[in-house]
């Protein structure tokens, strides 16, 4: 040690500068990877309204600083038999605009039928536009990409994987934001590969669901498809071609909240907690990727203990991220003792992404409950109070419910050792999922 440090007392001055800045590098980027981007005082006050009410969605969208939209309709399509034809037809039947952006797009049996439905209506004279993430979509090669470009499509990906991105290329586009003639918009967990079609009748079906919306709610979806084109392309999507002026009138009410990295307010989080907090009944979850941070989890407890039958729905042995599972289980037990029911689906990957609050508001969108979707990703999501739409989310959870194995806590007390230690280790690197 002290030959080191004798040796280090010849240095040039500017060798010691060199070293220190770059500790320094080393550091704040660990720092800006593995640590939460938020003030670790926990959240408090909020209000007090009847979720789904007037008040309730005007507070929140004030506190949000989102607009409010009223009328028009939210229809619930579970599976891949019920979405992927309704937004198919949907495209097909376009007359002036597609705007299409997903997460994942594989050019695979279903990939091709989009493929196929972009390219007719481009050359029939329709604005299409197809936004998707340069690593959800990486099996999209050039030459499907060329493809579409050749037939009129305008194809652009989110943040490629090339040196000028790589430093945010942990920062992802995640969001499903679909917009048909500025008049139908669809969002939630699904994305384009068959692994999302059927209707669960295998392990290889995927459990998800997409909500399609009529009236001024698609703007909401529109704005979350403009914002991170125009990062992309540099065309400002705006204007009655694409948010034409739609009545405000009886139907849905609600809002959507469009969340970015950039953004330190975090609206997706502040939106989930604000629902949390006032469920009076139910509140029930269903999450892909669920490792909730401590406010989340304190305000799912707090309602469990006022006796709101409070439920989470997560994927079984059947995930494609074995690490992400391992740390959200290592909120089972807290979670559990307070008199939170979990539920593991058992017949294939769940991936859906829905919030259910006393049988009258709903949250839909791209969002998991953990901490690459609230700070690392773009993600989007819609607040309905509609109690039509919240049945549809309700029935689809309760035959979730009888097809998954429920957790009780003694029994997963008894769990053992090694799996401890590999929740905890999980739960380390819970930034970079």
């Amino acid at each position: 040690m002290s030959e080191w440090l004798g040796l280090g007392a010849d240095l040039p001055w500017w060798s010691w500068f060199l070293m220190i800045a770059g500790f320094i590098a080393v550091i704040s980027v660990i720092g800006a990877l593995f640590l939460p981007d938020w003030h670790p005082d926990e959240f408090c006050i909020g209000f007090d309204a009847e979720p789904g009410s007037d008040e309730f969605v005007e507070s929140t969208a004030s506190f949000l600083n989102d607009p409010l939209f009223r009328g028009g309709e939210a229809t619930m399509l579970q599976n891949g038999d019920a979405f992927y034809p309704a937004m198919l037809d949907a495209i097909r039947h376009a007359q002036d605009t597609v705007n299409f952006q997903t997460y994942i797009f594989e050019p695979d049996e279903i990939g091709r039928q989009f493929i196929d439905a972009f390219k007719e209506r481009a050359q029939a004279g329709v604005q299409v536009r197809v936004l998707v993430d340069g690593f959800g979509a990486i099996k999209l090669r050039r030459k499907f990409r060329d493809d579409l470009t050749r037939a009129g499509v305008k194809v652009c990906r989110f943040r490629p994987l090339t040196p000028r991105d790589f430093v945010r290329i942990y920062r992802r586009a995640h969001r499903r934001a679909i917009v048909i003639d500025g008049q139908i918009g669809f969002t939630g967990g699904a994305a384009v590969s068959k692994k999302w079609k059927g209707n669960v009748s295998n392990k290889h079906e995927w459990r998800d669901s997409m909500t399609q919306v009529t009236g001024p709610m698609v703007a909401g979806i529109q704005s979350a498809f403009a914002e991170n084109w125009v990062y992309s392309t540099g065309e400002i999507l705006a204007g009655p071609k694409f948010f034409p002026p739609l009545d405000q009138g009886p139907g849905i009410c609600g809002l959507s909240v469009v969340s970015s990295p950039s953004d330190s307010l975090q609206a997706i989080r502040l939106l989930f907690w604000l629902s949390f907090i006032n469920a009076r009944k139910r509140l029930w979850i269903s999450s892909s990727y669920f490792i909730p941070d401590r406010r989340l989890r304190d305000a799912v407890i707090e309602r469990a203990q006022k006796n709101v039958d409070v439920r989470i729905l997560v994927p079984g042995n059947h995930t494609d991220a074995v690490p992400v599972q391992a740390a959200g289980r290592s909120y089972y037990e807290e979670l559990l003792a307070a008199g939170v029911r979990i539920y593991e689906y058992q017949p294939a990957m769940m991936h859906a992404k829905t919030v259910v609050i006393d049988g009258v508001w709903s949250i839909v969108g791209s969002a998991n409950m953990d901490e690459r979707s609230m700070e690392l990703n773009e993600e989007n999501a819609l607040g309905i109070a509609d109690p039509g739409l919240a049945r549809s989310i309700e029935d689809g959870l309760k035959a979730d419910y009888n097809r998954s194995r429920e957790i009780k806590l003694e029994e997963w007390k008894k769990r053992s050792i090694l799996r401890r230690g590999l929740e905890r280790l999980a739960k380390v690197l819970i930034e970079q999922y």
